[in-house]
C-alpha cells in the first residue's frame, strides 16, 4: 500500500529483457536501504526488489504489467518516480494507492502557468470499465506514475492536473512532454463504491 507520495525520482542504469519478462536495474539514494523481496512502487508499479550490487538494485516487470503499464519503454537514463511502502502508523499525505496500474494515458498538452504547470492527459475509454469507477472526477484523486495528484477539467476521455515546481523538480514530472506515456491508478474507494452500487441495482 502506497500514498503516492514520491521518494525520489531514481535513474535507470539498465534493462535487459528475457522472455516476456524485462528486468530494470535503478540507481537512488536510498539503495542501502533495501532488501530483497521489498515491495516499492515504481512510476505507481509495485515491484520486487529481486537483486543489490553496490548502489543499484533490480527489480522484474513481468508480460502483463508490461502491457499495462509504460515500464515497457523505459531505457537507461529515464527516470522513475520511487516510493517505498507507506508504514502503518505513518501519515496519509497523499490518497489511498496500491501499486496497482489501470491503463495508460497520453500527455496531450502541457502549459505553463506563473510558476506551475498544467498537464493534460488523455486515456482510452471502455463504458463497463467507467461504469465499475475506472474514470476521474473533478476534484478527486488520480495517480500519475505513482504521484497522488487532483483531478481538474474531468471529462469522459482526459483529465488536466496542476503540478507545482516542488512536483515539477523532484519526480519525473518534468521529463513528460506531448505525446509521452504514463501511467493511470484511479481511485480505489470511487471502484468500490461503483460496485456496491452495480450489485444494488
Amino acid at each position: 500500500m502506497f500514498s503516492g507520495i514520491v521518494e525520489e525520482a531514481a535513474t535507470v542504469t539498465g534493462v535487459e529483457k528475457e522472455k516476456g519478462n524485462v528486468h530494470l536495474t535503478l540507481k537512488c539514494s536510498f539503495t542501502n536501504e533495501l532488501k530483497i523481496d521489498q515491495s516499492i512502487s515504481h512510476n505507481g508499479v509495485c515491484l520486487t526488489v529481486v537483486k543489490k550490487v553496490g548502489d543499484t538494485y533490480t527489480v522484474t516487470a513481468i508480460r502483463e504489467t508490461l502491457e499495462k503499464s509504460n515500464l515497457g519503454l523505459l531505457q537507461p537514463g529515464d527516470k522513475v518516480n520511487l516510493e517505498r511502502s507507506m508504514p502503518m502508523n505513518g501519515r496519509l499525505d497523499g490518497h489511498i494507492v496500491q501499486g496497482h496500474v489501470d491503463q495508460t494515458a497520453k500527455c496531450i498538452e502541457v502549459k505553463e502557468a506563473d510558476g506551475s504547470w498544467y498537464f493534460t492527459f488523455q486515456y482510452d475509454v471502455d463504458k463497463e470499465k467507467a461504469g465499475q469507477g475506472y474514470m476521474t472526477v473533478e476534484k478527486g484523486s488520480v495517480t500519475i506514475n505513482g504521484v497522488s495528484l487532483t483531478v481538474v477539467n474531468s471529462r469522459d476521455d482526459r483529465f488536466s492536473v496542476a503540478i507545482i515546481p516542488y512536483t515539477y523538480e523532484f519526480t519525473n514530472f518534468h521529463q513528460i512532454k506531448e505525446g509521452n506515456v504514463v501511467n493511470l491508478e484511479f481511485d480505489i474507494i470511487g471502484k468500490y463504491i461503483s460496485r456496491l452500487l452495480h450489485f444494488k441495482e
